[in-house]
């Protein structure tokens, strides 16, 4: 199947995705509350053939596509939430808010999808079933997938989802490169907090307390060691401590130290294992200094997993469309995380990389996604859009 008149449609539409893309790039929000940003989707959605379903718990946004006879539901995502963070390219379009930054490229991943919605209605008649455009809030922790899932997701069409697809653009890439792999794809991603107990005192004689800070210091370095010697090296964990907070005075012993930090896993064995392990360490460590530890652990993402069925049928899909010299398979996952993880415990599909380093930059060189600095190539939507299009087709058509 070719899809060259796809790509067509996609390229004519570029110039009003891009002018979508940097209204929202230029007022992002966060969190699972996102008025502004439902309010462009829903305008920019505007007169297509689709039936609209508002959710309630979040600002999340439903559009389904009915094809010209009934048949599959084919779900296509596309995430709303920028970051907290001051925005330093100096971009034209920049952030106006001042502490808020589309610094992940989820602006891009929601144009690309109304783009997608406007081929793809062009089209109707080209389709047998239903293309279900899942707009979702709060990716960058909050949840959003989940929150959409227990309101009915998959249920809008009438036909559950037998495909799901979401699209990530990254500049780590090459603009235009689709990157997948079968399996594992990203970690899960657990808050891990622990909290060290011990005798406070004068700093002049540590003999006379139970010095927390020591423990905890032993406690850090210990779980790197138990990580190593613990974890399967072929079915990897990473547990690092991102903040330590003690006492605030040169000369004052606290009585008690608080780490926090975060354990990603790449299967739901090592992700359970990786919890008991780090709160023995914790506990086995701080009785030896006649202190107690204190540990909990916070789930946050499931392991992202592409199904390869899916994958595989993806892939022809994109390959079809670009060329197979411009997909290609990632030879590891990310220890990063996406709540789209959600949606793949309960549909078969794939997430996808698309690159999208600017032109003037090298993936080498290139700010990753959540930096401050982060620019993404605009003509990648053009394949966004396109990719998001041939997989229904291919599914549907």
């Amino acid at each position: 199947m070719s899809f060259d008149a796809v790509i067509t449609d996609a390229r004519a539409l570029l110039p009003e995705i891009v002018e979508l893309r940097r209204a929202l790039h230029r007022n992002p929000e966060t969190g699972l509350d996102l008025p502004g940003t439902k309010a462009f989707v829903l305008e920019a959605l505007a007169g297509l053939p689709l039936e609209i379903v508002e959710h309630d718990s979040t600002s999340g946004v439903v559009a389904v596509l009915r094809g010209s006879a009934p048949g599959a539901t084919v779900l296509l995502r596309g995430d709303m939430d920028g970051l907290p963070l001051r925005e330093d390219t100096g971009l034209e379009f920049a952030s106006v808010t001042g502490d808020t930054m589309h610094a992940c490229g989820h602006d891009m991943h929601v144009a690309m999808l109304v783009g997608a919605a406007r081929i793809l209605s062009a089209r109707r008649s080209e389709i047998v079933g239903n293309v279900l455009f899942m707009f979702q809030p709060g990716e960058e922790g909050f949840h959003g997938a989940r929150f959409m899932l227990e309101e009915g997701l998959l249920e809008v069409a009438g036909e559950r989802p037998a495909l799901a697809l979401a699209i990530h653009v990254t500049t780590i890439l090459e603009t235009g490169v689709l990157a997948v792999r079968p399996g594992a794809m990203m970690a899960s991603a657990d808050q891990l907090n622990i909290v060290v107990s011990g005798l406070g005192g004068h700093a002049s004689r540590p003999d006379g307390a139970k010095d927390p800070v020591v423990a905890a210091a032993e406690i850090i370095t210990s779980i790197q060691s138990a990580v190593t010697r613990s974890v399967n090296v072929f079915d990897p964990a990473v547990c690092t401590i991102t903040s330590v907070e003690a006492g605030r005075a040169h000369n004052i012993i606290p009585d008690q130290v608080e780490l926090r930090g975060t354990i990603r896993a790449l299967s739901e064995e090592t992700r359970s294992m990786m919890h008991e392990l780090v709160a023995r360490v914790a506990d086995g460590i701080a009785a030896a200094h006649g202190m107690t530890a204190k540990t909990s652990v916070e789930n946050g993402y499931p392991v992202t997993v592409n199904d390869p069925k899916a994958t595989a049928e993806l892939m022809l899909a994109a390959q079809a469309l670009v060329g197979t010299t411009r997909v290609t398979t990632l030879p590891d996952p990310s220890m990063g995380a996406e709540d789209f993880s959600y949606v793949l415990q309960e549909v078969p599909g794939a997430m996808f990389f698309l690159g999208a380093c600017p032109p003037d930059l090298s993936p080498e060189t290139s700010p990753f996604n959540h930096s401050n600095l982060v620019r993404f190539d605009e003509e990648a939507m053009v394949t966004g859009m396109a990719f998001h299009a041939a997989v229904a087709l291919h599914r549907l058509g």
